[in-house]
């Protein structure tokens, strides 16, 4: 014999109940077959809407009535055809009571437990005899057994206690003496010893299936639903998520109490004793292999077995100083939540026993408040203690698993990775068991933090970066690009999986939490929202993913000045905008300490050097103890491509146009010429080697003529390029003469800072740097004669790209 269960989903449509017939008409050719069914999925919570609707006098439960009526009668005929019409009078006859029960409620204006449970029995005992008429009419052979005839409960309403002595007697009495192959019986409900319907709870259709299984000590309990088992964690929030082959009576007692909805918690109990195992089974995909529930876990080889959570959850805290070593005031409290039949999910005490935290579901906080205030009205006239604090929008998260108490680091792990995460825990609770550690955090996070756990836990060491851009110009294409040609390559070999989740220009910005198809991009952001800076960054915020990198291709001021609000949500910042890190010295230090206070990173290789390593290697130089005594470096590509292009046979204009146009120079080409962008550049590396030390600190000397530089618009200094040819021949000329090349140079020495263009000698390193390379010469108490040298392309759309990309990867990296 062999007990099978369906829930709501599996019995919500006709199609479903389809494939129900077809399950039990395979099983029964080998087996008789007992199947408990929910009833028609969301009808419960129909009639209970219709029952609160009629005790509030809301004419409209006429309509949820008639609504309830029409999706029976819906599926009845689909089921049969032109054959229902016995069922459908059948139907109407307990429709009708249906209707007379709320037309009563309406009218005394009252909805008690005990009428609320004689309302809801009529969703199983409509679907029970609706299936089994149907399999009747189809030659089938089978019975429906009103499951309230069978479990006899106490008077509890709404949650009744089971009187398993009668019970079983009754259930074995029975089906001892039953011919029939197939028994379709309804779940939930049940009958009072005084002959009062009561019911076992919601989720209790699991409960009515474990208790006629233990009664008949079958082999297997299988529980149909519409998921292929008990997942390591819900499917619907985390796409990685995957069944779980075999689990544990504990583990999954735990999991299904933090809200896996496959199982109803005491379904358990009755089995457990009996060791019967549970099979979880889909019945949309009936061969899947689904979920065994034992003893018997052969397969319990890692440590957390599963992450859940309950939503909705108030945090309550009672605290005050005159609970210190005062005994009684936990037995107080919780009989007070007792007395209001008000559930504890989660309970966790300081040691100090200055307060304790309670969870509860958020809809009974305001009567708890109300309960315990009155309880403790005295302690808090006197300011022992405060009044109870209410805290809403709360979920509870847990790590589940029986081994967990044989591994250590899986709390470090668990809280570090949400630290990481942005992800504040409210409270921690964990049991002396060690098979549960569960914390309280925002709903608002939930979906980031059962992401983070099981890509820690439970996926094959691949970390997700989701990445933000902004600036998709020409760096920033080419940015996009790479990122596209070389995402398999990061998943399989480096363990990244990288995601672009947002794109913004100047105009149009464009999201995707599962990542946007980079194969056609710049279509979807011709038509993508309007963008402004903080939209970008309110929709970055909003999608609250893990390991978000926001990376900034502009060298816009108002771009770099958000850079704060981004480091403070612990959205990581990877940016080639020299402006932040060359701004005011307290705004530098502030967003380094924003980077380390939120254990988010915030790279700028790309301010110094484009894709060149200086910056790595200055601070891995700082790190290991030397010490920065000078730095000489050409640092501007696009001047030492100026200057190695330009002679005496060309016109400066030309030359500084070639270099705009090959994207070498900042859109306004005065940035470069004026030598401010390598006074940013020197500053950086003198702050990154531990120097006080601000923009008007650096002694800039110019070398464009006076009308270059006091231009007003980027059209204005093009056209002083021309008038002033002579001056810049003039430079040439002087260089020339000398058997030198110009070169523009920034030096840091003695903690004092300088550009300025030189003359450079044949015998110097810097003589032979060609088109637009940079070099930097580190002098240091490790490197004091012959320095560490950096050279390579220090400009491009290309080079430039490559080292925000490589930014990227370093996050995923750590």
């Amino acid at each position: 014999m062999k007990v099978l269960k369906f829930g709501g989903t599996s019995v919500g449509s006709a199609k479903n109940i389809n494939n129900v017939i077809n399950i039990l008409e395979n099983y029964s050719k080998n087996d008789s077959i007992i199947c408990t069914v929910s009833a028609v999925g969301g009808i419960t919570d129909k009639l209970l809407l219709a029952g609160k609707q009629a005790q509030n006098k809301d004419i409209e439960y006429i309509n949820t009535c008639h609504l309830i009526k029409d999706i029976h009668f819906e599926i009845i005929d689909e089921l049969n055809s032109n054959n229902g019409k016995s069922i459908i009078e059948q139907v109407a006859i307990e429709l009708n009571a249906l209707k007379s029960l709320l037309d009563g409620i309406y009218l005394i204006n009252e909805l008690s437990p005990k009428t609320s449970d004689k309302l809801v029995s009529f969703g199983e005992l409509l679907s029970s005899f609706i299936i089994a008429e149907t399999m009747k009419h189809r030659g089938m052979p089978v019975v429906c057994k009103n499951s309230q005839e069978l479990i006899i409960t106490n008077s509890n309403f709404t949650k009744a206690e089971v009187n398993y002595n009668i019970t079983n007697k009754n259930i074995q009495d029975y089906f001892s003496s039953a011919s029939q192959k197939i028994t379709i019986i309804p779940g939930f409900i049940s009958k009072s010893h005084l002959g009062e319907q009561t019911t076992l709870g919601r989720g209790g259709s699991d409960f009515t299936a474990a208790i006629v299984a233990a009664a008949l000590k079958v082999q297997q309990l299988e529980i149909w639903t519409d998921v292929s088992g008990m997942f390591t964690t819900n499917p619907k929030l985390v796409k990685q998520a995957y069944p779980i082959e075999k689990i544990s009576y504990q583990e999954a007692m735990e999991l299904s109490h933090f809200g896996a909805k496959v199982l109803y918690p005491p379904t358990v109990q009755p089995v457990l004793s009996l060791n019967i195992p549970i099979h979880i089974k889909n019945t949309l995909e009936p061969d899947a292999v689904g979920t065994i529930i034992s003893n018997d876990d052969t397969n319990n080889t890692s440590p957390v077995k599963g992450i859940s959570n309950i939503s909705n959850i108030a945090l309550l805290t009672l605290q005050g100083s005159g609970m210190i070593g005062i005994p009684g005031f936990s037995k107080r409290l919780f009989e007070t939540l007792s007395q209001e039949k008000i559930n504890v999910i989660l309970i966790t005490q300081a040691s100090s026993e200055h307060s304790i935290c309670l969870g509860i579901d958020e809809n009974d906080a305001e009567l708890a408040k109300t309960a315990i205030d009155a309880t403790f009205e005295n302690e808090i006239a006197l300011n022992k203690i405060d009044p109870i604090i209410v805290e809403k929008d709360l979920s509870i998260i847990a790590l589940v698993g029986d081994n967990m108490k044989n591994h250590q680091g899986i709390s470090g792990k668990m809280f570090s990775s949400l630290g990481k995460n942005n992800i504040n825990i409210r409270a921690i609770a964990q049991g002396a068991s060690e098979k549960n550690i569960s914390a309280v955090i925002l709903q608002s996070d939930v979906k980031k933090a059962l992401n983070t756990l099981h890509e820690q836990f439970f996926e094959s060491k691949t970390k997700q970066l989701n990445v933000f851009i902004t600036g998709v110009g020409n760096v920033g294409e080419k940015l996009v690009e790479q990122i596209k040609q070389q995402r398999k390559y990061l998943k399989e070999n480096l363990k990244i999986n990288l995601r672009v989740a947002g794109l913004s220009n100047s105009r149009n910005m464009i999201f995707n939490e599962e990542g946007i198809d980079l194969s056609n991009w710049k279509e979807q952001l011709a038509t993508g929202e309007k963008a402004t800076l903080e939209s970008f960054f309110e929709g970055t915020k909003s999608l609250n993913l893990r390991n978000s990198i926001f990376v900034d291709v502009t060298a816009n001021k108002d771009v770099a000045g958000l850079y704060a609000q981004y480091l403070r949500q612990s959205i990581g910042v990877v940016a080639c905008n020299k402006i932040a890190c060359s701004s005011d010295y307290e705004n530098y230090k502030l967003l380094k300490r924003l980077s380390l206070k939120y254990n988010v990173p915030f790279l700028f290789e790309t301010n110094v050097g484009a894709g060149l390593p200086i910056i790595d290697t200055l601070g891995n130089l700082i790190a290991s103890g030397d010490k920065i005594t000078s730095i000489h470096a050409v640092l501007s590509g696009s001047l030492n491509f100026v200057f190695n292009n330009f002679n005496d046979t060309t016109k400066f204009y030309d030359v500084v146009k070639q270099a705009a146009k090959e994207g070498y120079t900042e859109p306004d080409p005065r940035i470069d010429l004026s030598g401010v962008d390598v006074a940013r550049k020197i500053l950086i590396l003198a702050r990154e080697s531990g120097m006080d030390m601000n923009l008007e600190d650096i002694s800039n000397t110019p070398f464009l003529s006076d009308a270059g530089l006091e231009s007003d618009s980027v059209d204005d200094f093009y056209q002083t390029l021309i008038d002033d040819e002579a001056h810049y021949q003039k430079l040439y000329a002087s260089a020339k003469a000398k058997g030198c090349q110009l070169k523009y140079v920034a030096q840091l020495n003695n903690g004092k800072a300088s550009v300025s263009l030189q003359e450079i000698p044949s015998d110097h390193p810097f003589y032979n740097l060609k088109g637009k390379d940079n070099i930097v010469m580190f002098y240091t108490q490790r490197y004091p004669e012959q320095p560490m040298i950096i050279k390579g392309a220090g400009a491009g759309a290309e080079v430039t790209a490559s080292g925000l990309f490589a930014d990227i990867i370093r996050v995923g990296n750590d």
